[in-house]
């Protein structure tokens, strides 16, 4: 495969990248959401180099080929970039294979549990409690996260007393038969992490999400080690050897990387294999419903150590007003607490010309 174009279309939240190949055949991806701007310029300066003209037959190789070239960019924003060329790839090749990406990827279409996930903090318990109520009767879903702490937060609460009332308070509302999840967003050190974990263990909770500080994995291991609920994490990280360690030492239980975050669905299915290798099983984060909650939907169709259930985000274009009309059909629709990938080649969507023409646009081309 040689790609003849990368285009990108872009806002500061969100990115989408259009590839073409040397056949006229197109491929859509994203670049990771937050400074998607920024990350779209990135993409042209340091991954389309690399990429344009050249024969692409194995995108790992090719992937590390942009990671070493790129030396002196270890961090973020090349990965970020590097996931919009590698999902606009798979698209790509599921279009013209006639198969969905999850086909492509050993697995099959068909439905995914999904979790309702809260990204609210400025929420009370009761009004959380009254949301997953309502989402339980109309969709069906039997498994929901809230959040604890404060982000990054320094053992500080979003205020005083919230975590110690919301967990009980949600548990109490759900009552039997749902799983309850809680995010901290890195907000404690191992002490108060415990404590905190102690509460969740008391009121039945089955996930306990990046109690530390991300970067800490002594931290993590830590209140991995003392806790019975599983500790979770790794949405931050984007960077393989971390991943390594990661595994190897077991600060967590189970994995959730970010597809958008870690360079798209090829360096994913590395951090799967790592997991797999060591028996833990892979929840990714896909915090939001721009395209990353779609990939994530095929991958966990796909690979053998898939966890429990896909993250589905439960706030609307109200709170996220860059995620609306981004696509021409809808790929999230909930029904008994499912989702569905579909049979349609490829990611299986088709993007909103409108969206399109009001996003900043850039292409570079193969000589």
């Amino acid at each position: 495969m040689k790609i003849k174009s990368i285009e990108s279309f872009s806002t500061p939240f969100m990115g989408l990248v259009r590839v073409t190949d040397a056949e006229g055949d197109i491929g859509w991806g994203q670049v990771s959401t937050y400074h998607s701007d920024i990350t779209s310029l990135v993409l042209h300066r340091q991954v389309a180099p690399y990429s344009l003209g050249v024969e692409i037959t194995d995108l790992d190789d090719h992937l590390d080929l942009i990671a070493e070239r790129e030396h002196k960019f270890p961090g973020s924003y090349v990965r970020r970039a590097m996931s919009g060329l590698d999902t606009a790839i798979w698209d790509l090749r599921g279009r013209k294979a006639g198969k969905p990406v999850a086909e492509l990827l050993g697995g099959s279409a068909g439905p995914l549990r999904a979790y309702a996930s809260s990204m609210k903090r400025d929420i009370t318990p009761e009004q959380e409690a009254e949301r997953f109520r309502k989402l339980r009767q109309e969709h069906g879903f039997d498994a929901f996260k809230f959040r604890v702490g404060a982000e990054v937060g320094r053992n500080v609460d979003e205020w005083p007393g919230r975590t110690e009332e919301i967990i009980p308070t949600i548990a109490r509302a759900m009552g039997d038969g749902v799983d309850l999840l809680a995010d901290a967003n890195s907000c404690y050190n191992p002490a108060r992490a415990i404590e905190v974990g102690r509460i969740m263990e008391a009121n039945g909770m089955v996930h306990y999400e990046e109690p530390c500080p991300y970067w800490e994995l002594e931290q993590t291991r830590a209140v991995t080690e003392a806790l019975n609920i599983d500790v979770t994490g790794g949405e931050q990280d984007c960077d393989l050897p971390t991943w390594r360690r990661m595994i190897d030492m077991r600060a967590v239980d189970i994995v959730q990387p970010d597809i958008c975050y870690l360079g798209g669905i090829n360096r994913t299915l590395r951090v799967v294999r790592m997991a797999e290798a060591a028996g833990l099983p892979v929840t990714p984060h896909c915090a939001n419903l721009s395209l990353v909650t779609l990939f994530t939907m095929h991958l966990l169709r796909a690979i053998p150590n898939a966890g429990k259930y896909l993250e589905f985000s439960i706030e609307g274009s109200d709170y996220y007003p860059w995620q609306a009309g981004i696509f021409r059909n809808d790929p999230y629709r909930i029904t008994d607490g499912k989702t569905t990938v579909t049979d349609t080649p490829g990611w299986g969507i088709e993007i909103e010309p409108e969206w399109l023409a009001k996003s900043a646009y850039q292409i570079s081309e193969a000589a």
